[in-house]
């Protein structure tokens, strides 16, 4: 019996020790960590509204899981009539310093060309603290100078509703792509990529953007949409196509599209 007492003794200790060792938990974001990411090759084919981790936000507007067109896996497509709205939304996405990179694999097959300037948006980034919206990839259609060209924008915020397209960073219809932004929250920068190089016209940070006087600040994000919007009433084309494959958002710079 005494030595039955002894094993239980020791049993119990090391019951209480296990116990007193910290739990990590699962729910935290790992440092420099995967936040979300999204190949489409585990989805059914046909039309849908969510998948792992996200979920949908449409007007006149569709998502569809396809076959991919560059033969490998799956690819999603996204439609919109008119001036509707297509995307897809990670809906709480949080990052560590409230700042992350984001990859993603595009093809518009017709950017708009009419009315002049024709607004037209690819990513928002959101938070519920506050009603700016930071459009890292957008652009708009330059009559006069022929042609849609990529910007980065803003709107309801303290600088207004601005695009700050470049006739550096044309937008190509029919043209797979590989696209990067960065948002830094240490001075509000956003910075972009198309196929792994830098885009320096495009940055905008507090002070440098395309708004008002007032300083551009960051919400805390909490939300990321990724798709097709067109805000102008009876474009041409009266219809969108847009294509997303392998979508990844981290901490870190995720690199090339397919990484």
């Amino acid at each position: 019996m005494p030595l039955l007492k002894k094993a239980a003794a020791a049993l119990s200790a090391a019951a209480a020790l296990l116990l007193a060792i910290p739990t990590p938990s699962l729910a935290a974001p790992t440092p420099h960590g995967t936040l979300a990411r999204e190949t489409f090759d585990r989805l059914p084919l046909g039309l849908v509204t969510k998948g792992h981790g996200w979920t949908a936000d449409t007007a006149d507007g569709t998502l569809t899981v396809a076959p991919s067109s560059t033969g490998h896996g799956r690819e999603l497509r996204l439609h919109t009539e008119d001036n509707g709205r297509a995307f897809l939304v990670f809906p709480d996405l949080a990052a560590p310093g409230n700042s992350y990179w984001a990859r993603l694999r595009l093809r518009v097959d017709a950017f708009p060309t009419a009315p002049d300037w024709a607004h037209w948006t690819v990513a928002e980034a959101s938070g519920a603290d506050s009603p700016t919206l930071v459009r890292p990839l957008g652009g708009q259609y330059a009559p006069t100078d022929h042609g849609n060209f990529w910007g980065v924008g803003s709107d309801l915020g303290l600088t207004g509703d601005w695009t700050s397209w470049k006739t550096s960073a044309p937008a190509t219809a029919g043209t797979w792509q590989c696209v990067e932004f960065h948002l830094e929250a240490t001075d509000n920068r956003v910075t972009v990529y198309f196929d792994g190089v830098e885009q320096p016209d495009l940055t905008v940070s507090t002070g440098r953007h395309g708004g008002t006087g007032d300083p551009f600040t960051f919400p805390t994000f909490d939300r990321l949409k990724l798709g097709w919007q067109l805000y102008q009433a009876d474009p041409s084309p009266s219809s969108y196509d847009l294509r997303l494959d392998d979508i990844a958002v981290s901490t870190r710079r995720v690199g090339g599209c397919g990484g």
